[in-house]
């Protein structure tokens, strides 16, 4: 494609740009969304699409401290307040920010839907007395929250944003609303971030509510919640002892769902951001030290310093009808070992049965490995048990006395001849001492002879009419 034919491509697609500007009309009520193009002293200019840009009052987006809350670029979205005159097109974030409003702008409001600025003059039993730059509405207390607002005093004196529901009687009694506002606000808020709330994605938020169950987290527009069990890794018995209202936390996606109504459920969990500590992770068949915390329908709960666990009705070592609720009252002291752990929520299921079958394997493995090992101060079965159990080691018996060595009668004595007895004269044949008596030697008892006792005589067998006598 050579220069021309990208030039009149370009020129062709500027001037169907101007052409679709040029169609658009605008009219008063209607609500447009344009980019920041230029910010002066008194006006900040946007591009709306149509054939000019339009304006905004600069006084309507800037905070109570006086800074301007929107730069080149950014998105806006307001309503035409005016088609024509000097000012050309004109647009207003919320009405009444600027001056003072009539009838005809409250009905213009009322039929476009345009927010409208008032600020809160006194809360009354049944609401809120709202001044809308000079006009005097009525805000209902049940429509002053997305949700309910037990204490309406500390709206007082703000500035807030609010929606027209009625304009009767001339101006005389107008209604408004700021839960319509919040809520459509919240939708357009939902449908931008739905594709950027990912399960597995941190995002931060500002927890706005305390329930039993759990805490609400504002993230922007779109409201979440933290189920108390995703809270801490341990047990959480309130869920203020974790998080406070108006503290900003940092939180991970879980899910992200619509219900029934179509609302956008978000859930999120405080404890993903927290690892484990490796140290509290149990092993299993550890035997762990326990408290009772509270009982259900198919089991108990023992907290142990490596985290809560449950212990199943058929591991809790009962007889047969007895009642588990009395059995294992709350607080009450608890030996449990660990049958099993989620790999995914770390939750442990514990056991109360197998903690003797635990602790007999481990002293079994213990004296065999010791026997193995040739140690010689390993002691017998009963010594391990004894060590285990804490009793005293047992005595040592004194040894049994040995029997006397029996002592065996001399050879008898074979008389010799007269010629070859010891010369009496020489020193060397003296006459030996004498010989110790041998010790009498006791005969052998008489073995005892009993004797059978003399049978006495039996009657005869009779049998086919032969008398026969029995054998002795």
């Amino acid at each position: 494609m050579s220069t021309k034919d990208d030039f009149a491509s370009l020129m062709e697609a500027a001037g169907d740009a101007a052409t679709a500007r040029s169609a658009r009309q605008l009219r008063v009520g209607e609500q447009v969304e344009g980019v920041v193009l230029q910010i002066g002293a008194d006006r900040v200019f946007l591009d709306v699409g149509a054939a000019r840009d339009a304006s905004i009052d600069r006084g309507e987006l800037v905070d109570k401290s006086g800074m301007l809350t929107v730069s080149v670029g950014d998105r806006l979205r307001a309503t035409v307040v005016s088609t024509g005159g000097e000012e050309g097109l004109k647009l207003s974030v919320a009405m009444g920010r600027q001056g003072s409003l009539d009838v005809q702008t409250l009905t213009l409001a009322l039929e476009s839907g345009a927010p409208v600025s008032g600020e809160v003059a006194a809360a009354v039993k049944a609401g809120l007395e709202v001044d809308l730059g000079g006009v005097r509405a009525f805000c209902p207390a049940s429509q002053v929250e997305a949700g309910f607002a037990a204490d309406l005093s500390p709206y007082v004196g703000q500035t807030l944003e609010f929606k027209v529901l009625e304009v009767k009687e001339g101006g005389r009694r107008v209604v408004v609303s700021r839960r319509a506002l919040l809520l459509e606000r919240r939708e357009q808020r939902a449908l931008e971030l739905e594709a950027e709330l990912t399960p597995g994605k941190d995002i931060e938020g500002q927890v706005t509510s305390l329930q039993k169950y759990g805490a609400l987290v504002d993230l922007g527009g779109v409201e979440g919640m933290i189920h108390v069990s995703e809270l801490a890794h341990g047990r959480v018995d309130r869920v203020e002892d974790v998080v406070q209202v108006g503290e900003r936390v940092t939180v991970r996606v879980l899910g992200v769902e619509r219900d029934r109504r179509g609302e956008l459920r978000v859930r999120l969990s405080l404890r993903a951001l927290v690892e484990r500590p490796a140290a509290s992770t149990p092993e299993r068949d550890e035997v762990l030290e326990g408290t009772v915390t509270r009982t259900s329908s198919f089991g108990v709960f023992v907290a142990t310093p490596k985290g809560e666990g449950l212990v199943p009705l058929r591991d809790l070592a009962l007889a047969p009808g007895a009642d588990h609720r009395k059995a294992f009252p709350a607080d009450k002291p608890l030996q449990v070992v660990v049958a099993g752990v989620d790999p995914k929520s770390g939750r442990l299921r514990l056991s109360v049965s197998g903690v003797d079958r635990v602790i007999e394997r481990s002293n079994f493995k213990s004296y065999r490995e010791g026997a193995a090992s040739g140690g010689g101060g390993l002691g017998s079965l009963g010594d391990v048990l004894r060590a285990k159990l804490g009793l005293p080691a047992e005595a040592p018996s004194a040894p049994a006395p040995s029997a006397p060595a029996p002592v065996q009668a001399p050879a008898a004595s074979t008389p010799t001849h007269p010629s070859s007895a010891p010369s009496p004269t020489h020193p060397s044949s003296a006459p030996a001492p004498a010989a110790a008596p041998p010790a009498p030697v006791k005969a052998a008892p008489a073995p005892v002879v009993t004797q059978a006792a003399p049978q006495k005589d039996r009657p005869p067998i009779r049998h086919d009419g032969v008398v026969r006598r029995r054998r002795p």
